[in-house]
C-alpha cells in the first residue's frame, strides 16, 4: 500500500512539473524565420521601406505627388509604430507574370494589427473566414487577401492565396525556398533599399540563369541597376577604340554599340544566338548575315531637321488641251537620320542582300532604308555611313554601349557598363514622372 501511494506522488510530483516546465521549454523551441516562410515565385524581392521613402522624398516632392505627406519617411514610420509593423527590417515581396503578387511585414506588436484590420473594415468591405492556422481577411473585388500570425503580416493579391497561405503559415525551420536561400545570400546590390531577384523560366529558356534589379533614384529619374547572370559563357566583349555620333539638343533617338562578337559566332546553338535570330525573323531582317558581316560598332542619330529636294513626273494640260508630262521638283523637310557601322570583308555582299530584299533602295543618287528618306552614302575601309543632308555628321571617339532618347517631353537611357564571360552589368533610367503617373509604368 505504501509502495502505491509513493508512486501516486512521484506521478502527481512529475505531472505537477511537467506543466509548470513545458511552457518554459516551449518558449524555447525556436520557430520558422520569416524567410523560412516565404514562397517560391518568377520574381522575388526585399524592400527597406523607411530607407526607400528617404530616397524618393526629393522624387515626390519636385513632382508635387498628390498626398505626398503620406508617404514621407515620419509619417510611414509612425503609422507602423501605430498598427505594430516592424518596418525598421525589411519587406519581402515575389510576384508571377501572370500578376499576382504578396508581401510578408514584420511584426512588432501584433495586438495593435486588429486595430488597423478595424479601420480597414470602416472604409471597405472585408470578409472574415478561419483558415487552418487563423482569420483570413477577404476583400472580394481586388481578390486581395489578409493574413497574420505573432511574428509578420501576410498580404496577397491574386488568384493562388490557398497554396501561399499554406506554404506561409504552415512552414518550418531552416525550410527556405532555394530561390530565397540563393537571393539572401547573394552579396551584389546588398546595400540597395529596394531589389529584386529573378529566375524566371522565360529568362531562363534564353540562357539567363539569374537577373538582379536595383533600385536608385533622384528628383528626376527612376534608375534600374541591372546584373545579369548567364547560364553559358556570353562569348561576347566591349569592344575598344570605337567612334560615335555626337548626342547634342537636336538629336532625339541616339545609340551607340561597340562589341566584340567574334567569339560568340562560333556558337550557333546558344540561347542568345538563336532569340536574337527570332528577334531578326519578326521584320524578315537577315540577322545571321549580318552578324556575319558586321565588325562590332553601331551607331544611330535620329535628330534634326532637313529639306529633301525631290523629283516627281506631273501631268500638266496645255492650251490645246494635250496632256504631257512634266518634270518638277519638290523641296519637303524631314527628320534626319544618320547610320555608322563598321563592316568586314562581307559588308558588300550584306548590302547587296538588303538591296535584293528591298530593306534597302537606291534612289537616284541617294539610298533609303524602306521608308527613311533619302541617304547619302559614304564608305571609308570598312565603315558604312549613311546620313540625311549634305553635310557629313560629326563623330567622337568612343568605347561606351547605350541608348538615349527623348519621347513626348520625357528623357530614358539605357547602358551596358561592363561584360565578362557569364555576367553583365547594365542599367536604365526612365523619367520620374512616368513612373508616378497613375496606372503606367515601363
Amino acid at each position: 500500500m505504501f509502495k502505491k501511494f509513493t508512486l501516486i506522488i512521484i506521478l502527481s510530483i512529475g505531472l505537477i512539473a511537467f506543466l509548470i516546465v513545458r511552457p518554459f521549454l516551449d518558449d524555447n523551441v525556436e520557430g520558422p524565420r520569416i524567410e523560412d516562410r516565404l514562397p517560391e515565385d518568377d520574381f522575388i524581392g526585399r524592400a527597406n521601406i523607411l530607407d526607400l521613402a528617404r530616397e524618393t522624398s526629393s522624387m515626390l516632392q519636385y513632382n508635387k505627388v498628390p498626398y505626398r505627406d503620406l508617404l514621407t519617411y515620419e509619417f510611414i514610420l509612425s503609422q507602423g509604430k501605430l498598427y505594430g509593423l516592424d518596418l525598421q527590417n525589411p519587406v519581402y515581396f515575389f510576384a508571377n507574370e501572370n500578376g499576382n503578387i504578396g508581401c510578408v511585414v514584420p511584426i512588432a506588436d501584433s495586438s495593435k494589427i486588429l486595430e488597423g484590420i478595424t479601420r480597414i473594415k470602416k472604409l471597405t468591405t472585408i470578409k472574415d473566414s478561419i483558415g487552418n492556422f487563423g482569420k483570413i481577411y477577404k476583400y472580394p473585388k481586388g481578390k486581395t487577401y489578409l493574413s497574420y500570425s505573432k511574428d509578420f503580416i501576410l498580404v496577397y493579391k491574386g488568384s493562388n492565396f490557398s497554396s501561399i497561405y499554406q506554404r506561409v503559415m504552415g512552414a518550418k525551420l531552416d525550410d527556405i525556398a532555394p530561390s530565397w536561400r540563393a537571393f539572401l545570400n547573394e552579396k551584389l546590390f546588398k546595400d540597395e533599399k529596394l531589389v529584386v531577384y529573378s529566375n524566371w523560366p522565360t529568362l531562363k529558356e534564353n540562357g539567363v540563369e539569374t537577373a538582379i534589379f536595383a533600385h536608385d533614384s533622384d528628383s528626376i529619374r527612376f534608375k534600374v541597376k541591372t546584373y545579369i547572370r548567364n547560364s553559358k559563357p556570353l562569348n561576347i566583349a566591349l569592344k575598344k577604340g570605337g567612334n560615335d555620333f555626337t548626342y547634342d539638343s537636336k538629336a532625339k533617338k541616339i545609340a551607340n554599340i561597340h562589341l566584340d562578337f567574334s567569339q560568340f559566332l562560333k556558337d550557333k546553338t546558344s540561347a542568345l544566338y538563336k532569340y536574337i535570330l527570332t528577334l531578326g525573323k519578326r521584320i524578315s531582317f537577315p540577322t545571321e548575315a549580318f552578324l556575319n558581316a558586321w565588325g562590332g560598332d553601331l551607331s544611330f542619330r535620329e535628330g534634326g531637321i532637313f529639306t529633301q529636294k525631290e523629283t516627281y513626273i506631273e501631268s500638266v494640260m496645255d492650251e490645246n488641251f494635250d496632256i504631257t508630262e512634266v518634270e518638277k521638283i519638290k523641296e519637303t523637310k524631314v527628320t534626319g537620320y544618320s547610320v555608322m557601322l563598321s563592316m568586314n570583308d562581307k559588308g558588300s555582299s550584306f548590302m547587296s542582300l538588303l538591296m535584293k530584299k528591298g530593306i534597302l533602295n537606291k534612289d537616284g543618287n541617294y539610298y533609303r532604308f524602306l521608308f527613311s528618306p533619302q541617304l547619302t552614302f559614304q564608305k571609308k575601309k570598312n565603315t558604312y555611313l549613311f546620313f540625311s543632308g549634305s553635310t557629313v555628321p560629326k563623330t567622337i571617339k568612343n568605347d561606351l554601349n547605350y541608348g538615349e532618347w527623348h519621347d513626348d517631353g520625357l528623357h530614358y537611357s539605357i547602358s551596358i557598363d561592363s561584360l565578362n564571360m557569364y555576367e553583365a552589368f547594365g542599367s536604365f533610367n526612365v523619367p520620374a514622372k512616368l513612373v508616378l503617373k497613375k496606372n503606367k509604368f515601363f
